[in-house]
C-alpha cells in the first residue's frame, strides 16, 4: 500500500509522454512553416501588383495629360510620343499648361518587394514606347511600361516579369 501512495504523489512526465509531445510539436511545426512562407510570398505578390499598378497608372495619367495638353509638352519632361522621359519625372512632376504649378504623379517610386537592396529606380526594367516589347534593353527615349528585373516565379506558375 505504501508504494502506491508514493506513485500517486509523484509529479512530472514520463519519457514516453515527453517523446509523444515533442513528436506532435514537430509535426505541427513542419506543417506551419511552409504555410508561413507561402503567406509571406503571397503578401509580397500583392505588394508587387500594387506597385506595378501604381507606376502604370501614373504613366497613363501623364500620357493622358500630355494628350489633353494639361501639362506643357515641350519642357523636356515628355517624349515626342507623350510619355515621361524617366520615372523621376513622375515624382518631380511636370509643369501645368497656363500655370506656374507642377503636377506630380507619384510621391515616390515604389519598390519591388522581392528586391529590397539598392535604390527603387534600379528595381524596374524600363520599356519605351518605340522599344520592342520583348526587348530587355531600354531605348532611353521614354517610359511606356515597367517590369521587374528578376526571373522569379509566382505562386501561380507565371513569371513576375510577365505581369
Amino acid at each position: 500500500m505504501r508504494v502506491s501512495l508514493n506513485m500517486r504523489n509523484r509529479r512530472g512526465f514520463t519519457l514516453v509522454e515527453m517523446l509523444v509531445s515533442l513528436t506532435i510539436l514537430g509535426i505541427l511545426a513542419s506543417i506551419a512553416l511552409p504555410y508561413a512562407e507561402l503567406t509571406v510570398k503571397r503578401a509580397k505578390e500583392v505588394e508587387l501588383r500594387a506597385s506595378l499598378r501604381q507606376i502604370r497608372t501614373a504613366i497613363d495619367e501623364f500620357h493622358q495629360d500630355w494628350k489633353s495638353e494639361t501639362i506643357v509638352r515641350n519642357d523636356g519632361s515628355s517624349s515626342r510620343d507623350g510619355y515621361p522621359v524617366s520615372l523621376d519625372v513622375l515624382v518631380d512632376g511636370a509643369p501645368l499648361a497656363n500655370s506656374d504649378q507642377i503636377k506630380r504623379y507619384l510621391r515616390r517610386i515604389p519598390r519591388d518587394p522581392f528586391t529590397q537592396d539598392g535604390p527603387a529606380m534600379d528595381h524596374w526594367q524600363l520599356h519605351g514606347y518605340q522599344d520592342d516589347p520583348e526587348s530587355v534593353i531600354w531605348g532611353g527615349d521614354d517610359v511606356y511600361d515597367v517590369r521587374v528585373t528578376h526571373d522569379m516565379q509566382a505562386l501561380d506558375g507565371t513569371y513576375y516579369k510577365d505581369w
